[in-house]
């Protein structure tokens, strides 16, 4: 696997390089009133409207706020057969590196801090673990959740 190392808090990611389009410096976040804290804004990224999502909520991780390092990964995600472009928030980006198939292995069903369900799996780059997170599955849960809590607020009116 292709994949770009990014830093969220203290923990090293691999995002599969294939679907990464271009990695931006910050630029101003237009928030969207009443949107959950996992794409909490829009950025325009060459005139186009894209959403702007932070691993960091899926993960329950500290939100720091952005410094030097930080930086948007423009990815292209296959969402149910349809493209998605996103953004993602990294508090830093590494580099491109190559990740064998036989060092990911399944991710342990304890002993992690974060849900397994949104890990693909955990790869070996030297001697250090990195976590290959499953994009699908943490754009569909967190938007499953947004619509869940918007049709909520609906009905509480």
């Amino acid at each position: 696997m292709h994949a770009l190392t990014i830093r969220l808090q203290d923990e090293m990611f691999a995002l599969e390089a294939t679907h990464v389009r271009e990695i931006l410096d910050p630029v101003p976040i237009t928030r969207v009133p009443n949107a959950g804290d996992f794409v909490g804004g829009l950025i325009n990224v060459r005139g186009s409207v894209v959403p702007l999502a932070d691993l960091r909520v899926s993960f329950g991780m500290d939100r720091p706020p952005p410094d030097a390092d930080t930086r948007i990964v423009v990815m292209e995600i296959d969402l149910d057969g349809e493209p998605l472009v996103a953004g993602i928030l990294a508090d830093k980006v590494y580099d491109v590196t190559d990740i064998t198939a036989a060092s990911i292995e399944d991710a342990p069903r304890v002993g992690m801090r974060w849900p397994a369900e949104f890990v693909r799996g955990i790869g070996r780059r030297d001697d250090d673990f990195v976590i290959i997170p499953d994009m699908n599955r943490i754009i569909r849960a967190e938007g499953d959740r947004s619509s869940s809590l918007a049709a909520n607020e609906r009905t509480d009116r």
